[in-house]
């Protein structure tokens, strides 16, 4: 396993509209490490992992890319590092259950 991170962040801050969604988090993961975040409804874990992607900017704190600090623009600029995500939405999957269905 490598010694290198993949993602960290740390310190990192983020409001909206007076409400601090996050205050001081860090998170690490390294390549081929498989993480969870797991949480109650407004805990940050979807604001953490919408600012690894690009889509919001830390208020406060750093990330690092490699192990190297970066400051991304956008989601373009997150993709050109090879960091996506995927939206969690009930709309992505249609509903099914554990019956078999013959074809």
């Amino acid at each position: 396993m490598s010694t290198q991170n993949a993602i960290q962040l740390s310190g990192v801050s983020k409001t909206f509209d007076g409400f601090k969604a996050l205050s001081d988090a860090d998170f690490t993961a390294r390549w081929g490490e498989v993480h969870a975040l797991l949480g109650e409804n407004g805990a940050g874990k979807s604001s953490l992992m919408n600012i690894v992607a690009g889509l919001y900017g830390p208020e406060g704190g750093s990330l690092f890319i490699d192990d190297n600090p970066v400051k991304l623009k956008g989601p373009k600029e997150a993709a050109k590092l090879g960091i996506g995500m995927v939206h969690q939405h009930f709309k992505l999957v249609t509903p099914f259950t554990v019956a078999r269905i013959s074809c």
